[in-house]
């Protein structure tokens, strides 16, 4: 496969070799180029017609973004019993730029299925239903016990196997789920798979030949990454705005089948490779003061050990 990265802004085209090579007024990389940082990665492949999509959604059930979390009495976890829970919102964003897609008919090759995933407690079953009444097909849920919980691989290698079963050909994800911020599970996802990936999407448009051109904003600029199908996508807070479901859509959701499996089924080992020791709340922040001129905030930053 060749790879060809462009750096606009400082000149300078990364060939496949590593070797660069200054760009001028001539070539027609270089033009119409602003002062804004840009990176491109193209991944060059044949023109043909794009697949049919089939899209996994992996979604989490968190507790809701509104709600302070706290420490239980024992420090070992953060109390989840009778605290409000709801999908996590990148996961939304997920949900929602596939059903874009299928309507808007951006995919040359259409959408053939909209799969929703979760794996947790059996009262995730509600988000499935949300991901549904948004405009999933189907869901999918392996049961786990209250507290029960995988780590990032697990959840990766869980979703390897969904994959492989379900034949999906693109997995939109969040970038991170809001309880462990680990954002780890979209990468090692593509790495067991072997996949194309593009992290923290803002933007994705689907070219012939099964080419996903995807945008994500970075310091100074944005990165344009082109991959082949099958690929991963992470999804960031710009990519769109979620959708509220109808009383309608949720009404239809409650028809839509909704699978029910576990791990032993999937032939997936949950243990932990990570043990908590402690979890604790940090201590509370100490109020400011007030100088009244310079000499008295040398002072006190001298009192500080700061200077």
């Amino acid at each position: 496969m060749h790879v060809t990265l462009i750096y606009r802004g400082s000149g300078l085209v990364w060939g496949s070799l590593g070797r660069a090579k200054p760009v001028g007024p001539s070539s027609s990389r270089a033009s119409n180029c602003d002062s804004s940082t840009t990176t491109n990665v193209l991944f060059n492949a044949p023109t043909t017609n794009m697949s049919a999509l089939r899209i996994l959604v992996p979604v989490k059930r968190v507790i809701d973004y509104a709600v302070k979390p706290r420490v239980n009495k024992a420090q070992t976890a953060i109390e989840t019993n009778g605290v409000k829970h709801s999908m996590n919102p990148f996961d939304e964003l997920s949900i929602e730029e596939s059903v874009r897609i299928r309507e808007k008919k951006s995919a040359p090759g259409g959408v053939e299925e909209i799969l929703a995933f979760s794996a947790g407690p059996t009262k995730s079953q509600d988000i499935l239903r949300t991901a549904m009444a948004m405009g999933a097909d189907r869901s999918l849920l392996v049961e786990m016990k209250d507290g029960e919980e995988l780590e990032p691989l697990g959840v990766a290698k869980l979703l390897q196997k969904v994959v492989e079963k379900e034949k999906s050909n693109l997995v939109f994800l969040g970038k991170q789920s809001i309880d462990d911020d680990a954002g780890q599970t979209g990468q090692m996802l593509a790495g067991l798979l072997g996949w194309s990936q593009a992290t923290q999407a803002s933007k994705v448009v689907f070219k012939d030949g099964d080419i996903v051109e995807v945008t994500k904003e970075v310091d100074g600029g944005t990165d344009v990454v082109r991959g082949k199908l099958p690929m991963v996508i992470t999804t960031d807070l710009r990519l769109n705005e979620p959708r509220y479901a109808s009383l309608q859509s949720i009404m239809k959701a409650k028809k839509k089948k909704l699978e029910k499996s576990t791990l032993g089924d999937w032939g997936v080992d949950g243990t932990k490779r990570l043990k908590t020791l402690k979890v604790i709340e940090p201590p509370p922040r100490q109020g400011g003061g007030k100088v009244d001129d310079v000499d008295g905030m040398i002072s006190k930053l001298k009192e500080l050990g700061a200077l």
